[in-house]
């Protein structure tokens, strides 16, 4: 008879402590997981940070003014040109070094 009443309360304790758990989560707000399985709630949790990354960094001013995306473009056509005068630019279409070693 010993043997059955262990069981028995063994049974009690863990429904007892199930339902401590239950009422904990609903309580607390916490996410009830009993099987211990992998879930996302902690990610879920988590406060979204994206705007506030986005508010850190400046805003750029090259994206929407063309006098600015005109200037950078007049300054790397000079450089190009610059380049070119002393040899150094890029070659014609068709005879760079790949093309050479395929007409070899």
């Amino acid at each position: 008879m010993s043997a059955a009443a262990g069981g028995l309360r063994r049974l009690l304790a863990a429904a007892a402590t199930a339902g401590a758990a239950e009422a904990r989560a609903a309580i607390f707000g916490h996410a009830l997981n009993p099987t211990g399985k992998r879930a996302a709630t902690k990610l879920l949790r988590k406060k979204i940070i994206g705007d506030q990354v986005a508010q850190w960094y400046p805003y750029d001013i090259k994206r929407d003014d063309p006098l600015v995306m005109a200037r950078e473009e007049k300054e790397r056509l000079s450089k190009l040109e610059m380049l070119k005068r002393r040899g150094k630019g890029p070659p014609k279409k068709g005879q760079g070094r790949r093309a050479v070693k395929r007409s070899k």
